[in-house]
């Protein structure tokens, strides 16, 4: 399984640093690039920016609750993390393990 990213290409400079090649950076709409993504199955984990996410909408909320793979980890982009951001690892741990994860800030 590959790792990939749907995110944009500031993002996509730094995480191809980090060593991932699967790149996907959408022009203007970013639905048609997750169309041919979520066809693939040869993706274990896809990172997609915050605001790719919020983009999708409901069409990326709907692939979750049927599909398991890709993991699907969402990453704040250049900006920073978004107000409204929602912890989905904390609740892919809970969904398998069945413990909720918090975290805390060290002090």
């Amino acid at each position: 399984m590959k790792l990939a990213a749907l995110c944009d290409k500031d993002t996509a400079a730094g995480l191809r640093l980090a060593g991932i090649k699967e790149l996907f950076i959408p022009e203007k709409n970013e639905l048609p690039l997750w169309n041919k993504i979520k066809e693939r199955d040869d993706i274990g984990i896809l990172f997609i920016t915050e605001e790719i996410v919020r983009t999708l909408g409901n069409h990326l909320k709907d692939y979750r609750l049927i599909h398991n793979i890709p993991i699907i980890i969402e990453i704040p982009d250049k900006k920073g993390r978004t107000k409204d951001h929602t912890d989905f690892v904390s609740h892919l741990i809970k969904k398998a393990v069945g413990i909720e994860i918090d975290k805390e800030k060290i002090k």
